[in-house]
């Protein structure tokens, strides 16, 4: 009988123990799941773009320019003569070469529908067109029917990456404010008056859009030290035209025809 007695307080007290450590269990924590940040909505460059001459400069995109940088006020149609860069420094070979410029050398069939790089290209007087997207933004240019490609992911060119007129571009975002380095171009010209430009040549060109998103802004910034002391920027504009896209170039070298060096012979009476 006490057996069973002491059977029965032993379970009594099993059953109280195990009310005791029987409270509600503690609420389960579920790790925290990291959120991403919302992502940042960049201003949309896509779009038709005329060049547009009676732009001011902006003074934001100005102050960014490095120090001993030339500006040089040759956007559009406008070109220097021979002998004036625009406030560019030349070292003595690239001034000696630049002496001997021969425009006519250009106005042969073999030559005239020679494209020039980015650095003379982007201030001409024609369209561009824009496609953009979170990894890359396609620039198509009407002049010579060029195509850039500027990658935001952060690739670089490899090793044997080839030179081109249009090089290789890499971008990325400033605030609202498109920066883009481009290198691996092919030596061009600069100023289209015996001034070329290696295939070391840097450059970094600045895009951002109006207040009102009517016109694109840009500077183009270059550096060549193996022909400047200095560098050299230009100041670009474009209005935004909706509905209209760029036209093939369609270059035609016959039209160097109409252009012949004069021989320098009085003609007789």
């Amino acid at each position: 009988m006490r057996q069973g007695l002491n059977m029965l307080l032993g379970l009594a007290v099993l059953v109280t123990a195990t009310a005791c450590g029987s409270s509600d269990p503690a609420p389960t924590r579920t790790a925290a799941v990291p959120v991403a940040p919302p992502a940042v909505a960049h201003p949309d460059l896509s779009g038709f773009w005329n060049l547009d001459m009676s732009v001011a400069r902006d003074d934001d995109l100005m102050k960014r320019v490095a120090p001993n940088t030339a500006f040089l006020d040759d956007t559009g149609p406008k070109e220097f003569p021979a002998g004036d860069f625009g406030g560019l420094k030349l070292k003595p070979a690239a001034l000696e070469a630049a002496q001997k410029w021969d425009p006519y050398a250009q106005l042969t069939p073999e030559n005239a529908c020679k494209a020039p790089s980015i650095v003379y290209a982007m201030q001409g007087p024609f369209p561009i067109e824009i496609f953009q997207s979170d990894k890359f933004i396609v620039v198509k240019l009407e002049y010579y029917d060029m195509v850039r490609m500027l990658f935001l992911d952060g690739r670089q060119p490899e090793s044997d990456y080839p030179a081109s007129k249009e090089g290789f571009s890499s971008a990325h975002w400033d605030g609202a404010t498109l920066v883009v380095e481009t290198t691996r171009l092919e030596p061009a010209t600069i100023t289209n008056n015996g001034l070329d430009h290696t295939g070391d040549v840097r450059v970094i060109e600045r895009f951002k859009l109006s207040p009102d998103g009517q016109k694109l802004l840009a500077t183009q910034e270059f550096e060549d030290p193996a022909i400047l002391d200095n560098r050299g920027v230009r100041f670009i504009a474009w209005r935004r035209e909706p509905g209209q896209h760029v036209f093939p170039y369609e270059c035609d070298p016959g039209f160097a025809g109409n252009y012949v060096k004069p021989t320098g012979k009085k003609k007789s009476k």
